[in-house]
């Protein structure tokens, strides 16, 4: 499946593309290289779906979304928890038992992430949106990651900001 058409389309294809690297690195024996390179690869992908989710998403959830706000503030949290694991993963090479640590807990939590918003919160936000709605932050969504950065900056106060 590409990119494009309506929000929720965008972002299940973005968490497709994660499961192949999570999946790339489970395949790999422990102490491989090329574990860490599909690790980095992860890591900007998810960054970059992270902003513009954040930039978006969200806002439509609490927006048009019963309990939205609520709804939100989870789903930032778990955005910062892996972003912290990202951060500290960057310090560890494939060999270290830290990395095969830190890269089964982020794939484990953005896993659980996944489900739960291909699950639940993105069935809310098609019942509450219209198809026109959807496919205009789905664009908002894809000119978001184009220019969101690459990196973990896990600076999340540990409140989550009301908009």
């Amino acid at each position: 499946m590409g990119h494009g058409g309506n929000v929720i389309d965008e972002l299940v294809t973005d968490h497709g593309e994660v499961e192949e690297f999570f999946g790339r690195i489970e395949a790999l024996p422990p102490g491989d290289k090329e574990r860490k390179t599909c690790a980095e690869q992860a890591t900007m992908e998810l960054v970059r779906h992270s902003v513009a989710e954040e930039e978006y998403l969200y806002a439509a959830v609490r927006k048009h979304v019963t309990n939205g706000d609520a709804l939100a503030d989870e789903e930032i949290e778990d955005h910062a928890k892996a972003e912290q694991i990202m951060k500290d993963l960057e310090g560890h090479e494939a060999g270290d038992a830290q990395f095969d640590r830190l890269i089964g807990t982020l794939m484990s939590e953005v896993r659980s992430h996944i489900a739960d918003e291909e699950e639940h919160l993105f069935p809310k936000l098609r019942a509450a949106c219209s198809e026109d709605t959807l496919y205009e932050l789905g664009e908002k969504v894809r000119r978001a990651k184009k220019t969101a950065p690459t990196r973990p900056h896990p600076s999340m106060p540990d409140t989550v900001p009301r908009y």
